[in-house]
């Protein structure tokens, strides 16, 4: 089959997922599983099928799988024991009233490290309409410094399964991606500040109309931000101790570091969060916790299943040889970094979801590292990095995302496209130039 054909049923494909979810509405998985099955019966119907669906689900639920979980669980245990209101009520008393957008903006910058931007947003939007309430600052503008901070990580930080699965798939150490997503983030979701601000200036927008009478109350029966943030804070400080051991070369010197090694692995750091969670909750009893856990696996498990399903179809993509062929085009083209930041940047607008888009581009692109000049260490990170800022534009209305900040800040959707879907773009721009020009000194 020519290169050509592939392509155009890659595109065909592509497009087959972003109608049947968006258009008639069917569950992502089914639309996933159905095209993933033609697309390798079309292109590869020598290969041997089902071992590619299964390796595709399977390898990609085996890297980030635990990790969900775990995170799924923290998020919870941080939504029921007010530990995340407790955070952004610390941040508020230290900004003053007046920064309240700074204050929820570094708020959803951390409570976003373990959190899913979604789930990090309906926890929080309660707390940005009464400081919106409050301070009589614009709805939009709290509301969407909120959403930025909570995306700016969740597309480029590795806690998250999107680059989570672009690690794997790009054979890219996680601490080095953690702390280089988180470091590339900060200029993100400051950009998107500077962005939403001058967007919602001197527009007539109203702040919000939120009953805060009990709120000093409530505040003062929160858990302290200290033991708020130490899930949080603890699995990152685990696995970037381990990441700096292993570049040091001491990770096997003795017991000790071993030891360090172990449990700085992702899976173990973020169980050991998960632990520290438990701390928060008021009295500890096998039925709480069960219904912490059971909670935890029911949002975890839909979130599991859609991303493993977005790393079969990927799988099948690679199968094509299509990303080797596109390799060999964009090899020519000078292009480097552009190209992933391109691919990702395609696929997010077009499908929605910031997963899926990073997810296919990583299988798209791991073929063709060698052909762009990116088949180094440092190369796989900063292609990887580079896929985070693509996977950022544009959210609109085929993103959940878009629909649940509209939703719960009771905002009108065109207000939402002007501003949120505006800043997604200044996002994605910042944090590619960003990252190409560190690249430019790494590289």
């Amino acid at each position: 089959m020519s290169v050509l054909t592939t392509s155009l049923l890659v595109l065909l494909s592509i497009a087959s997922i972003i109608f049947l979810t968006s258009r008639l509405k069917l569950n992502a998985f089914i639309s996933l599983f159905l095209v993933s099955l033609l697309l390798a019966l079309v292109a590869i119907p020598d290969a041997d099928i089902l071992k590619i669906l299964k390796d595709g689900f399977g390898s990609t639920m085996a890297s980030i799988g635990f990790l969900i979980i775990f995170g799924a669980i923290i998020a919870i245990v941080l939504e029921k024991s007010g530990g995340a209101l407790s955070i952004a009520s610390f941040m508020l008393s230290k900004t003053g009233e007046k920064r309240a957008p700074a204050a929820l903006g570094i708020t959803g910058f951390l409570a976003g490290l373990p959190i899913f931007c979604d789930s990090g947003y309906i926890i929080l939007s309660g707390l940005a309409k009464s400081f919106s309430a409050r301070t009589k600052i614009a709805m939009p503008f709290i509301a969407i410094v909120l959403a930025c901070s909570l995306y700016a990580v969740h597309c480029l930080v590795p806690t998250h399964p999107g680059a989570l699965a672009a690690a794997g798939i790009m054979n890219v150490n996680i601490g080095n991606f953690i702390l280089a997503g988180i470091l590339f983030a900060i200029p993100g979701a400051l950009a998107a500040f500077l962005w939403t601000r001058r967007m919602t200036k001197n527009k007539g927008y109203e702040p919000a109309r939120y009953e805060i009478e009990n709120e000093a109350i409530n505040v003062k029966q929160l858990p302290s931000p200290f033991l708020s943030l130490l899930p949080v804070i603890v699995p990152l400080l685990l696995i970037s101790l381990a990441s700096l051991l292993a570049v040091l070369g001491w990770k096997d010197q003795n017991d000790f570091f071993k030891a360090i090694t172990f449990i700085g692995q992702p899976i173990i750091a973020l169980f050991v969060g998960m632990i520290f969670s438990f701390i928060l909750l008021n009295g500890i009893s096998q039925k709480k916790l069960n219904a912490v856990f059971e909670t935890a696996i029911e949002k975890a498990g839909p979130i599991l299943i859609v991303t493993a399903a977005g790393g079969m179809f990927g799988m099948v993509i690679k199968e094509t040889g299509i990303g080797l062929a596109a390799g060999n085009f964009l090899s020519k083209t000078g292009l480097g970094l552009t190209a992933p930041f391109l691919i990702a940047f395609l696929m997010k607008t077009a499908q929605g979801s910031s997963t899926v888009a990073i997810i296919t581009t990583a299988s798209f692109v791991a073929p063709m590292l060698s052909l762009l000049g990116l088949d180094s260490e440092s190369g796989r990170l900063f292609a990887s990095l580079a896929m985070g800022a693509g996977s950022m534009m544009i959210s609109h209305a085929n993103d959940s995302y878009f629909w649940v900040i509209t939703k719960f800040s009771d905002m009108d959707s065109d207000i939402t496209l002007k501003v949120f879907s505006s800043a997604t773009i200044i996002m994605g721009i910042t944090v590619f130039v960003c990252i190409w020009t560190a690249s430019l000194f790494v590289l």
